[in-house]
């Protein structure tokens, strides 16, 4: 079973986008310019990102 959790390899900020992208078997880079785009649409992914990486567990 998958878990969505923070990457510990593929880190640049928090983790969260790397975590995204092995969840969802992407590149995180693809994941990256996704969340970039989905920030200059409003703000509201800089918050997104923000209220994942509280809530999103490490990754052991």
């Amino acid at each position: 079973m998958k878990e969505l959790k923070k990457s510990n390899t593929n880190r640049v900020v928090c983790g969260v986008c790397g975590g995204l992208g092995e969840y969802f078997n992407v590149d995180p880079t693809v994941v990256r310019l996704l969340w970039i785009a989905f920030s200059l649409m409003g703000g509201s992914g800089i918050l997104a990102y923000i209220i994942a990486a509280v809530i999103m567990p490490e990754n052991n």
